[in-house]
């Protein structure tokens, strides 16, 4: 029998909860009989499923068209992801100015997503105008909701120079939080700046927790900066954490 808005209303928040948390295939049916009822929430939840194929067959125009759902009702998640479908070319042409126009509605409703996905527009120049004084601004204020990317980020604008002064100190400080907080990003500048200053243990030790979270891509261009400075590490990078 097929499973309906009338069953699931019939079950206690704690078992809803406790089905959420079930196998992928299980909850992708529950969060789709959710979302053909228009609640946003799991519009938004049910669109990501399909965009990574988590627990139902992968179909980005069906989750575009729920995520733009979502975001007419005012889901701020959703917006971001109609921007990252925008951008990415996830079930729709890329387009990364109307990318930017969903970014912003989401940053300017408080997202710390969205102020990252459009800080790095503002600093590539796609969809945006080329500013990085903007970008900035942006990474800061995503900074202080506590998101770990962007502090990374605001680490390589201090790193680099950008708008702000080079300092190293403060690029150092920022990686070492974007790498406590969990960013692969952050965790291979912050070891990347202790190996500059021969604190290669303490490195090794960050280098080895980059593989659970970094991209192939990610890893691809870290063993090449490892092969060039300091090849006697790159092993490190291809080892689990001690803690597993």
């Amino acid at each position: 029998m097929s499973l309906t808005m009338k069953d699931i209303r019939a079950w206690k928040p704690e078992e809803l909860s406790q089905r959420l948390a079930g196998p992928p295939e299980a909850v992708a049916k529950i969060l789709s009989v959710m979302a053909g009822a228009g609640i946003a929430e799991a519009q938004a939840l049910y669109a990501q499923a399909l965009l990574d194929g988590r627990g139902v067959a992968r179909n980005p125009v069906e989750a575009l068209r729920l995520f733009i759902e979502a975001a007419q009702a005012g889901h701020v998640m959703a917006m971001n992801m109609v921007g990252r479908c925008c951008e990415q070319g996830w079930g729709t042409p890329v387009d990364k100015t109307l990318a930017a126009q969903w970014y912003k509605a989401a940053a300017d409703r408080g997202l710390d997503w969205a102020m990252y996905n459009l800080a790095t527009l503002h600093c590539l120049g796609e969809g945006v105008p080329l500013d990085r004084k903007e970008a900035l601004r942006l990474y800061r204020k995503a900074m202080n909701l506590g998101h770990v990317k962007s502090i990374n980020m605001v680490g390589g604008f201090y790193e680099d120079g950008w708008v702000v002064e080079r300092d190293l100190g403060q690029a150092a400080d920022h990686y070492r939080r974007a790498a406590e907080g969990g960013d692969f990003r952050g965790q291979f500048n912050h070891a990347r700046m202790l190996i500059l200053v021969g604190k290669t243990v303490e490195a090794q030790d960050w280098l080895r927790r980059i593989p659970e979270t970094a991209t192939p891509a990610f890893l691809e261009k870290a063993r090449g900066w490892l092969a060039d400075h300091a090849p006697g590490l790159l092993g490190a990078i291809e080892q689990p954490p001690a803690s597993a």
